[in-house]
């Protein structure tokens, strides 16, 4: 066998080891084309480089310690994770394949397969590495997959041989290829693949239905033999978070706020609706059967039109047919002796029931849906020869190619529906003479066969081939409202949130959803900015009235609140659709006269929900861009289920993923996944506003406590002639940072809940005490540094005070009045020492709120700990010291009564303006958790109180009629 692979980054022979620990250490980028390629973090170097350019006469150790710690603890956790990778590597390398050699089958681990290794796939097996399907088991030479590993989808996807090849059946046969292939450099996107495979002179393309990813599953197919083309990359990055409160929230409609569970309800044929119960005076009769219709009967043609509709919903699917007595999870069909036959699979559940029962027709070619063209087609032969193309979509992309067929009919019934929030589906036909097939093949061919541009070749050949169609009819069917997405979405706007619904649905089945969730009410003034609208009037007049009849809302506002008259605000809904979209983004030849995209931006300011239908992925992301990136710079939140989701995602300040039934996609590329829409309210509202909280607290406290622990050092600097003489033991500067104050703000940013859990769920208008960032703002920053700084001189001129008078006693030494103590340098370290680790722990708990038995271990453990360590560090002669100048200091501070005085008051009078500060703004600016949990207080005391004084009535009654 002859193999011969053109690929850049790997080399004909190359094992398929699979190692996921590639470092590349240093500023130096690595060669190009490299993936496992881990960027410079500047923050971590930051922190080394900080330690290099300090120059001060303290104890290298002293210097290293805190940021040793911080690299081993880093590196602990680093070199954990790796061996878990390690871990997983090695089960995977040593998995066993089957390989064809020499005409027979050989089994071996897969890390030593080969690139040109032919491997033997059986099933219920998982592909060890990246292969083109070459042949397999089953007549028609495809094979079913399911990808759950990688994008968490469990359908089953059916993937096709190559042509030339999958005819060769043995082991003997398949060993006989002698092929050549051409294919790009491998990428992350899963679904495409463009290569080309020489065989004996013959072309074929393997497109991304011939080739596997490592780690999907093949099902329902007994064997299959594959050629090892490639090795998976994989990409690790470091996931994203944001603190500051989101303003602006984007979502998907289908799968996201509704259940993308389809219940069919009616179809239209031929101008003529049919629903699955007949109706009677808008009553449904109950005990019907079958289909039924609630207008008048068709005509002659019509039974013809009928089948015609329904064979098309029958063989526009991907549904394949597998033989086999049984297989567990899988619809089976039966034939009239109840015997079990066939097994139907697809990647679509609700195709397995449209197929049974049709006859046999070939199917000759898939124009598979995307979401741009928004359609699918295929084109069948029957039994007779003759050749048909059955299309299916969207109602936008099948009237425009309809040239017969009662349209404005089905058009009004597709509308109806709509506007009733239903999700219809347009169907077409038309007949192919063999000329006609002939050439739709070789355009298919010849752009299948192309290496650059194949996407767009094929929509091209799609485009020509998907025209002059004959209308059918139409489908509706329902996707209901996920449980309690109404109230998620009325809670994010209680919180002060816009919500935008982004969604390729048309814009009646959009608008009915967006009513029915509470996006808008039944007072809310709807704005349109769609095609149909800017057909009548030019774009530019649409938006300048749209922006005339917001701007006119907010001058009387104005206004009104000027006077101090009352005003009833009105409440702005926008619809646009994604044509308008387009010419809005779109730059004009005009300059700035036809700078529509700040109009729309200001229109959209205004307005509390918004609604963008008929869009296309891309899009999506464009109006995430676009908000994002305006002059205000507002937080973004983009949520979706689908594929179709994930660039808005990825567009986002925050993305998240639902686990919806179009597979993971959006999840693997979101920043958070949740099962459902309606724990999007507990985790903005609650964790959010939690997180916020506590992130903003153990920021602003890192810079205090390190304000009070190194101002006052600059302070004695002017008292000891800028000798850089330091003010604090050794042991006291590397332990300050790691052990007495560390433990308290970290379990805090861990569990602190300043309110309540259940207050906020129930009032979402607390969310708005954190909006526009206002706990991380400059005022706030300025205020905790000055209290750092006022507390720093309390610490040190304090202690200064109490030395202030000093003495020589009999014995020569230098004693102070004040306190009695030995005075010296370390003694007042240690003094004004023991003042900031008390002051800083207790400020964090007045700030703490939330008390539980692990917040009492650690605030006071810590100071327990440093008591304890102060005492042994200075009490005991320790052997490996060269010198001691801690010893007995601190035992000597704790005998002086007057010292344990001045301690105290430094203490009360560093911690009383912050004390002062939280009485009065409590008093006179609470805020709304401050106002709700006094309102609560008082309720329950009045409570308490009335139960009390009940009681004793009660107990006064009993003794005076004893």
């Amino acid at each position: 066998m002859c193999m011969y692979l053109h690929l850049e980054s790997m080399c004909a022979g190359e094992e398929n080891w699979v190692d996921s620990r590639t470092i590349y250490i240093g500023h130096r980028e690595p060669p190009s084309g490299t993936d496992a390629y881990i960027p410079q973090r500047y923050p971590d170097n930051r922190i080394v480089s900080s330690k290099l350019i300090i120059d001060t006469p303290t104890s290298p150790i002293t210097s290293g310690l805190p940021l040793f710690f911080v690299i081993t603890v880093t590196a602990v956790k680093q070199g954990y994770e790796d061996w878990l990778r390690h871990k997983a590597d090695n089960a995977v390398n040593q998995c066993p394949v089957h390989i064809i050699q020499h005409g027979k089958v050989v089994r071996k681990q897969s890390r030593k397969l080969r690139v040109g290794d032919i491997v033997l796939v059986k099933e219920d097996e998982t592909f060890p590495c990246d292969l083109i399907f070459l042949s397999s088991s089953r007549e028609d030479g495809t094979c079913f997959v399911t990808t759950a590993s990688l994008d968490g989808e469990s359908s089953h996807k059916t993937y096709y041989a190559v042509q030339d090849t999958k005819a060769f059946r043995t082991e003997q046969e398949v060993d006989t290829i002698n092929a050549t292939i051409e294919c790009e450099q491998p990428q992350s996107d899963l679904y495409k693949y463009v290569g080309r495979i020489n065989i004996y002179q013959d072309r074929d393309e393997p497109t991304a239905r011939e080739a596997f990813s490592h780690s999907s599953d093949l099902r329902s197919t007994e064997t299959h033999f594959d050629l090892q083309f490639s090795m998976l990359y994989a990409n690790t990055k470091t996931k994203k978070s944001y603190c500051i409160p989101i303003e602006y929230v984007f979502t998907d409609k289908t799968g996201t706020l509704t259940e993308n569970n389809m219940e069919f309800i009616e179809c239209c044929v031929d101008g003529h609706v049919y629903v699955a119960d007949a109706i009677c005076n808008g009553q449904i009769l109950t005990g019907t059967v079958g289909m039924d219709m609630i207008d008048s009967s068709p005509g002659a043609g019509g039974k013809e039109r009928e089948e015609l509709f329904f064979r098309a919903l029958c063989l526009c699917h991907t549904v394949q047919v597998k033989e086999e007595e049984s297989v567990d999870g899988i619809k089976k069909g039966l034939q009239p002796c109840g015997k079990s036959s066939s097994v139907y699979i697809s990647s679509s559940p609700d195709e397995v029931a449209l197929v049974e029962g049709m006859k046999r027709f070939e199917l000759m070619e898939v124009l598979s849906f995307d979401s741009v063209r928004r359609r699918m087609s295929v084109i069948v032969k029957s039994s007779t020869g003759e050749y048909y193309l059955f299309c299916k979509g969207a109602d936008s992309s099948i009237f425009p190619r309809v040239i017969k067929g009662k349209v404005d009919q089905v058009r009004a019934r597709v509308e109806h529906n709509a506007v009733e929030g239903l999700r219809t589906l347009c169907v077409a036909y038309k007949t192919l003479a063999q000329d006609e097939y002939e050439s739709v093949c070789k355009q298919i061919n010849t752009a299948k066969l192309a290496l650059h541009d194949r996407d767009k070749k094929l929509a091209e050949a799609f485009d020509v081939i998907e025209r002059d169609l004959i209308l059918l009819g139409a489908t509706a069917v329902e996707d209901r409202l996920q449980d309690k997405a109404a109230d998620t979405i009325e809670s994010l706007h209680k919180a002060g949130m816009k919500v935008w619904v982004l969604t390729g649905d048309k814009m009646e089945t959009a608008a009915a959803t967006c009513y029915a969730c509470k996006l808008f009410h039944r007072n809310t003034q709807i704005l349109e900015l769609t095609t149909k609208r800017t057909e009548e009037q030019s774009l530019h007049d649409v938006l300048f009235d749209l922006s005339k009849t917001v701007l006119r809302h907010c001058g009387s506002l104005t206004r009104d609140t000027v006077s101090g008259l009352s005003h009833d605000v009105p409440d702005y809904g926008l619809i646009i659709d994604g044509a308008t979209l387009s010419s809005v983004m779109k730059p004009t030849e005009e300059g700035s006269s036809g700078n529509y995209k700040e109009i729309f931006l200001e229109i959209c300011r205004n307005c509390s929900a918004v609604l963008c239908c008929r869009m296309a992925p891309l899009q999506k992301a464009q109006i995430v861009k676009m908000i994002k990136t305006s002059k205000e710079h507002p937080i973004t939140l983009a949520i979706g289920d689908g594929a179709n989701d994930v660039s808005m995602i990825l567009e986002a300040h925050v993305g998240i993923g639902i686990m919806g039934k179009e597979g993971r996609q959006a999840a693997r590329n979101s920043d958070y996944a949740i099962p459902k829409f309606k724990h999007l309210k507990k985790m903005l509202l609650v964790h959010g506003h939690y997180y916020y909280i506590r992130i903003s607290e153990l920021v602003q406290y890192f810079f205090y406590k390190n304000v009070c622990f190194i101002f006052p050092q600059f302070l004695y600097q002017f008292f000891c002639g800028f000798s850089q003489q330091p003010l604090y033991d050794t042991a006291y500067l590397t332990l300050y940072n790691i052990s007495f104050t560390s433990l308290p703000i970290l379990l805090y940013s861990l569990i602190e809940q300043h309110v309540n859990m259940d207050i906020l769920k129930r009032d979402p208008s607390l969310y708005r005490d954190i909006a526009k960032n206002s706990l991380l703002r400059w005022r706030i920053f300025i205020y905790w540094t000055l209290l750092g700084v006022f507390d720093a001189v309390v610490f040190f001129f304090g202690a200064y005070f109490l030395f202030d008078n000093t003495t020589f006693t009999s014995n020569g030494q230098l004693m102070t009045a004040n306190t009695n103590m030995m005075f010296g340098n370390w003694t007042f370290g240690t003094l004004v020492f023991t003042v900031l680790v008390f002051t800083v722990t207790l400020k964090l708990a007045l700030d703490t709120q939330y008390w539980t038995w692990i917040n009492h271990f650690v605030i006071w453990g810590s100071l327990l700990f440093y008591i304890i360590f102060s005492l042994l560090w200075g009490g005991i002669i320790w052997p490996f010291l060269n010198y001691q100048r801690m010893y007995y200091v601190f035992m000597q501070m704790l005998s002086s009564g007057p010292a344990w005085l001045g301690i105290i008051l430094l203490i009360t009078i560093s911690l009383i303006p912050d004390m002062l500060k939280k009485v009065i703004c409590r008093q006179l600016w609470p805020t709304s958790a401050e106002r709700i949990q006094r309102i609560r207080a008082d309720k329950t005391f009045e409570r308490v109180f009335t139960y009390s004084h009940d009681s004793l009535l009660e107990e006064s009654q009993l003794t005076s009629e004893a």
